[in-house]
């Protein structure tokens, strides 16, 4: 782990993790706005249009086309900065993990106290009797997954236009205002209201991981330009 960072920790009662696609680049999942994300290619459709409510009411079917091909990677593995996070919480040096990624990687390294601010892929519900499918469902179903009752299993994550939900945003601000340090990585922050909820951070430190610029960076005490694996990774190391 970068010296810096493990010199913030070291001095914290209470830290919480506060992260964004560029957490899950490095275990092979493309974040939308770099310049291989899903933002730079093209479709018939902008990305943002097909993962909206609207689009997915009115083209059910071509949104699960897409969904399918670009937003599912169940193969995909938990990298040094999930890992390491799981292992800050364990030490108790993390608090919390608030997260705009909706890959479930965070949990399957071991973290427990995970928000997930847009839902997750691993959760799927009939939009007519609100019974669970897995992820699996999703993947293996043709065309518009559907449910035994008939019903379409929708995936339980926030698309545009939809709020984000209430009880996950309650818990992130509590979380954001007992800290006394906030790492922000691998997010451009520039996804609202997700983005804002930082604003509610009133601790002491605030340090920034990410490759590229963010507009937290000015009030932060330590930034840090890089891939947040490398910047994180603990491996051979003692907390």
């Amino acid at each position: 782990m970068d010296k810096r960072l493990r010199d913030y920790i070291s001095r914290s009662k209470n830290a919480v993790f506060f992260g964004g696609a560029g957490v899950s680049t490095e275990s092979g999942i493309p974040d939308f706005r770099s310049v291989d994300g899903l933002y730079s290619q093209q479709y018939d459709y902008p990305p943002e249009e097909i993962l909206s409510h609207t689009f997915f009411c009115r083209h059910t079917e071509e949104f699960f086309r897409f969904y399918r091909n670009k937003m599912l990677f169940p193969d995909a593995l938990p990298n040094a900065a999930h890992r390491a996070l799981a292992a800050l919480e364990q030490a108790g040096r993390l608090s919390a993990v608030i997260t705009q990624n909706i890959d479930g990687l965070h949990q399957r390294a071991g973290s427990r106290r995970v928000y997930e601010l847009h839902g997750s892929v691993l959760r799927n519900h009939c939009m007519k009797c609100g019974r669970f499918y897995p992820l699996g469902h999703i993947i293996s179903s043709a065309g518009i997954p559907r449910c035994e009752c008939g019903g379409t299993v929708k995936p339980d994550v926030v698309l545009y236009e939809e709020p984000l939900d209430g009880d996950t945003i309650e818990r992130s601000v509590e979380a954001l205002a007992a800290a006394d340090l906030l790492i922000i990585g691998g997010t451009s922050l520039n996804v609202y209201p997700a983005a804002g909820l930082i604003h509610y951070f009133r601790g002491g430190n605030i340090v920034v991981i990410n490759k590229s610029p963010t507009p937290a960076d000015a009030g932060a005490s330590l930034v840090i330009t890089g891939p947040i694996g490398e910047v994180m990774d603990i491996e051979g190391e003692s907390l």
